[in-house]
């Protein structure tokens, strides 16, 4: 018999490549290897898939914590190579996902796994499989389809020196890792003849970035200039922002306005918010956009879609909103558990989901903007719209905000009523442009500011580089403190009057921080109701 070349355990347990010079009377125990990846928020940890071919009765096993979409994996492996033509050897087949203790979730298992048969049946040579990481869910007629997180399996590959195996759809997103070969795929058939080189895979195209679509000019909002200056004030620093009035007076118009005053993504920011697409399966055709996230869920929204979790730990929207603005449209609508919830992401800028199989850390550097009524009717203090409750049903209203966090809100902002007068006036001589100009401006001086730091915006801003560039001079210091005192401001609402000081003084094109910044900074304030 011809000898035949294929893998053997040693009693350590340690995979060697040998050679067979004769096959015994139980046959070969063959063993392929296929590496791959397992997504533990965003970050990718090696898996390497094992297929063993071994003597006995006919089955097809998959181990190593695999979950209910991994098992039903060897279904779709087995229905795939039927339609090329092949069938499973008639032994004992064993599927190994290594390390064993790491859990296995989602459908990109698929590729891998089959990649590995194919090996372990000598379809295909396993040596060619060793240099390459292979994703990618099989469809019953053999196409490979997209999976997500193809984008972090890239950046693992790149990390480890080797190439990717991927979905033909997904190859412009795996090609955002540079220097790296990319195999896209269409199918099983295709990436079979290109690696005996009978069929050439083209090289796929690098994702083109999507010019920014921005929304409402804020020329359309008349009236509402303080709402507008202070819209301008959290651009320009990052700082939270919330709005409170009637239904009607534009709140919703000024937030959706935002994202066209914001400054561009740098380039590492727009990969950083793409991870987080990819790893939530939102990330389409590869495309890597540089205008900031702009996320709204609606208030039904539970824990778990906020913050993140699940069965199969997901990002919530407070993460997919990372270095963008999350709106929070009818804030005392949401549950006031979930909202509690945002209380320490906003804070620490990252979201820790603990669950009994996973814990996992999302990146949720977020710029809260919120709107709210000042009551349940929305009328307090119009004695001819106002309900029979007033002003009870007002405290009871906003009560269902915690005052935590509202102390993390810097800007407080009254947005009242427009006048019929201001909708009869011709609409304003400055628009998003103007404002995005000066905005970006701003945040020119803070990138030299904080340069070298892992801060990016005023709202950043903590500890020496506070002290150092944001106290006032001593008329300010003095109003700061007889305001601290008068509003019982917090230790975390003196720090965060001081950074929207330091931003208007950005805006002012002043070096320091004076006693008119403080006052400015100061009268979008509020004190916090007691609950």
């Amino acid at each position: 018999m011809e000898p035949k070349r294929c893998y053997w355990l040693d009693s350590t347990a340690r995979l060697r490549h040998t050679q067979v010079l004769r096959a015994n009377t139980w046959g070969h125990y063959l063993v392929a290897l296929v590496q791959t990846v397992a997504y533990l928020g965003l970050e990718a940890r090696g898996v390497e898939v094992q297929c063993q071919i071994a003597p006995g009765l006919p089955k097809f096993n998959v181990v190593g914590l695999p979950d209910k979409a991994v098992k039903e994996s060897q279904e779709r492996v087995h229905a795939a190579l039927s339609a090329m033509g092949l069938s499973l050897p008639p032994k004992r087949i064993t599927i190994n996902l290594s390390p064993a203790d790491l859990p296995k979730e989602g459908s990109h298992y698929d590729l891998p796994i089959a990649l590995a048969l194919l090996a372990a049946m000598g379809v295909t040579d396993a040596e060619q499989l060793h240099d390459f990481v292979a994703v990618g869910e099989l469809a019953l007629d053999g196409r490979i389809i997209a999976s997500p997180g193809v984008l972090l399996a890239a950046l693992h590959a790149s990390g480890q020196d080797k190439g990717l195996i991927c979905p033909a759809a997904q190859g412009s997103e795996a090609r955002w890792a540079s220097g790296i070969p990319i195999l896209a795929a269409p199918n099983l058939v295709s990436l079979l003849n290109h690696l005996k080189g009978t069929q050439q895979l083209p090289e796929p195209a690098l994702g083109v970035a999507e010019e920014p679509g921005f929304g409402p000019d804020l020329k359309q909002v008349k009236g509402q200039e303080s709402a507008k200056r202070a819209l301008e004030i959290a651009a320009a620093g990052g700082h939270n922002l919330l709005m409170i009035g009637p239904p009607g007076a534009g709140k919703s118009l000024l937030a959706s306005c935002l994202p066209g005053i914001l400054p561009r993504l740098t380039p590492a920011e727009a990969l950083e918010t793409s991870m987080v697409s990819s790893v939530a399966g939102t990330l389409l055709d590869g495309r890597i956009s540089q205008v900031r996230p702009f996320r709204t869920p609606h208030h039904s929204a539970s824990m778990a879609a906020l913050v993140g979790g699940g069965l199969r730990v997901r990002p919530g929207e407070v993460s997919l909103a990372h270095l963008g603005v999350l709106f929070l449209d009818e804030l005392p609508e949401f549950q006031r558990a979930v909202l509690d919830s945002l209380r320490q992401p906003l804070e620490t800028g990252v979201v820790d989901v603990a669950r009994a199989n996973a814990h996992v850390t999302f990146p949720a550097r977020v710029q809260l903007v919120a709107a709210m009524n000042p009551c349940r009717c929305g009328h307090l203090g119009d004695p001819a719209l106002a309900c029979s409750r007033a002003p009870r049903c007002a405290a009871d209203y906003q009560g269902k905000v915690s005052g935590p966090l509202l102390d993390r809100i810097d800007l407080h902002v009254e947005v009242d009523p427009v006048s019929a007068a201001d909708l009869g006036l011709p609409p304003p001589a400055e628009g998003s442009a103007e404002v995005a100009a000066r905005v970006a401006a701003a945040r020119r001086v803070q990138t030299e500011r904080l340069a070298g730091t892992k801060m990016r915006s005023n709202a950043d801003l903590n500890g020496d580089m506070l002290e150092l560039h944001a106290t006032p001079d001593e008329p300010g210091r003095k109003l700061l403190l007889q305001a601290a005192e008068a509003m019982r401001l917090s230790a975390r609402g003196y720090t965060r009057m001081l950074r929207v000081a330091r931003t208007i003084a950005d805006l002012s094109g002043s070096e320091g921080v004076g006693r008119i910044h403080v006052a400015e900074a100061l009268s979008y304030r509020r004190v916090a109701p007691r609950n």
